[in-house]
């Protein structure tokens, strides 16, 4: 039995008001014992080890609901372009050329930054799944996962095979770290009856749906001309909502889809930075907020953002809300909540995004005794508006570290870093021959 006791100042996104200045948690094992003012802890507590950290804020880890982790190995290799350009010309051609082990690499490359910037949970839709849980499970990080299904392409049944295949292999693996849902890609790369396939495979094995939805102009047209709808309201029409659903993107909705997702409980994926560098738009996250749609952030893949940084994100989410609503909309703790509360809402985790005793001990320190964190007005403030990736010293999920001193403990950092340099720059150089 692992008991550990951390010293800090702690902000349990529990309440807009619950912030102790000099705080302190117990752990044991991979669980919360208890969180409170500095000597708090259960009389008879005797830790194993403790962490004094008294310039530092803890807080739980960052919870990233749209990725693909993957994608890292496209960083920088094809910016300033529109999305279906971006697409059919870039993107999906260097995709075909990915071997199984790339996509290991990559995405072991996107869980260090993701580790080093303070994230210790994703949802995230590619192909080979099976090396992305590999890759989570040698991180120690914890994720949900969906193999990308493009039910028009021509590997559509048997990649609806491998999301089979990937839930009764990983779901619940890594003592329940790993989670499986249905990835079905968007609806206009998926025909009706293979979404209605999708769903009820989906619910027989009891698992979720994560697809794209809404995000482009040209995504309304084509299922505005195709069917005469919205594309929530024909995903709506085909049954795919009910359940545990995702929906990344939501960029373009009309009063009545946004009624449609908050009557059928889908949970939104917000990517703002994504969206406004493919100048996809700008989710209109307050109006789904206030009727009562759960959101949550996230960063998309490093081709079309080009980092994992979900401080970066809380900022630019805040900032695009305040420049389309007003300065009042989406204040620091709200932002906080999307990034953390609200995370695990959305991916429908129960026992992460908030720091409470019985609750998983996933959390990160960030060292705030730095020149861009004073004065201390307000810690939530710093945390969305002045606080980036380099500030996160500590991580830990499941009750171990994963980072200390912003030394990664699981990962050899310099190898996954040759390695995916390698492979990205192998398949750039065959592309262009």
């Amino acid at each position: 039995m692992s008991k550990i006791l951390i010293r800090a100042m702690v902000l349990p996104m529990t309440g807009p008001d619950v912030f102790y200045p000099q705080g302190e948690i117990t752990i044991v094992d991979d669980r919360i014992l208890s969180v409170g003012e500095r000597g708090s802890a259960p009389s008879g507590f005797v830790p194993d080890r403790i962490l004094d950290l008294p310039n530092d804020v803890l807080m739980p880890g960052l919870i990233n609901t749209h990725t693909h982790a993957a994608m890292t190995l496209l960083r920088s290799y094809a910016d300033d372009l529109p999305l279906m350009p971006w697409l059919n010309e870039k993107v999906w051609p260097f995709e075909e050329k990915l071997t199984d082990e790339d996509i290991y690499w990559g995405t072991a490359l996107a869980l260090c930054e993701m580790i080093r910037s303070g994230t210790t949970t994703m949802l995230d839709m590619y192909a080979s799944m099976d090396q992305v849980a590999e890759a989570v499970l040698k991180a120690g990080t914890r994720a949900v996962l969906s193999r990308g299904l493009i039910g028009n392409g021509p590997n559509g049944e048997q990649a609806f095979q491998e999301s089979i295949d990937l839930v009764e292999r990983y779901h619940g693996a890594g003592k329940g770290r790993v989670k499986i849902m249905f990835g079905p890609h968007a609806p206009y790369t998926c025909s009706g009856e293979y979404l209605q396939k999708v769903k009820a495979e989906a619910d027989r094995l009891s698992v979720g749906i994560h697809i794209h939805v809404a995000e482009t102009r040209d995504e309304i047209n084509i299922i505005q001309e195709k069917f005469g709808k919205t594309p929530v309201q024909w995903l709506d029409e085909l049954g795919l909502f009910g359940g545990h659903v995702v929906a990344a993107h939501c960029v373009h909705l009309t009063p009545e889809d946004m009624e449609i997702l908050a009557r059928k409980h889908v949970c939104v994926a917000h990517n703002a930075e994504s969206n406004m560098k493919l100048n996809s738009g700008t989710a209109p996250i307050i109006e789904l907020q206030g009727k009562g749609v759960i959101v949550g952030l996230g960063t998309d893949g490093a081709s079309s953002n080009n980092n994992l940084d979900l401080f970066g994100e809380m900022r630019s989410a805040a900032f695009q809300q305040k420049l389309r609503v007003s300065s009042t909309a989406l204040p620091a703790y709200e932002v906080l909540k999307m990034a953390t509360v609200g995370g695990a809402q959305t991916l429908g985790l129960e026992d992460v995004g908030i720091l409470a005793p019985g609750f998983k001990a996933d959390l990160i320190t960030l060292d705030m005794d730095q020149p861009h964190f004073y004065p201390r007005f307000s810690i939530p403030s710093h945390l969305v508006y002045s606080a980036h990736a380099g500030d996160v010293r500590t991580v830990m999920v499941d009750g171990i570290f994963l980072m200390e001193e912003r030394k990664i403990l699981t990962m050899d950092v310099k190898k996954v870093c040759q390695e995916a340099e390698t492979r990205a720059k192998r398949i750039s150089t065959e592309l262009s021959c």
